[in-house]
């Protein structure tokens, strides 16, 4: 019968539970950025679900214009209906600011939107 080495198979049994260690901190890194993901994904859905409703809006209004007999198409934006786009979109949801314009706002209310929207 062959002699058990002890030592060696306690530094395997050890060796095995590091990398078992490690594996699961792999394990759990990559659950949280498949988390991350999935939020993101999320977010980008809803995002884009918003813009395409906003460019159906715009396109009918287009076409409305152009059907009234305008060549260039119903004038889309005045300065009060532009504001008042800009106001629904912050409402909605999105970032109006030039830092952070069309993006979803996730933390309540930004400083920079609202100094643009009151200053009228």
């Amino acid at each position: 019968m062959e002699k058990v080495d002890k030592k060696e198979v306690f530094r395997s049994v050890a060796n095995m539970e590091e990398q078992l260690s490690y594996f699961y901190r792999e394990l759990v890194q990559l659950k949280q950025r498949v988390t991350e993901l999935l939020e993101e994904n999320h977010q980008l859905q809803i995002e884009n679900a918003h813009l395409r409703r906003r460019l159906e809006q715009l396109s009918e209004a287009w076409e409305e214009g152009k059907r009234k007999g305008d060549k260039h198409g119903k004038k889309l934006i005045d300065i009060g209906e532009g504001y008042d786009n800009l106001a629904r979109l912050y409402q909605e949801g999105f970032h109006i600011c030039h830092i952070h314009y069309g993006s979803i706002r996730t933390e309540g209310d930004c400083l920079f939107c609202l100094s643009f929207l009151n200053k009228n």
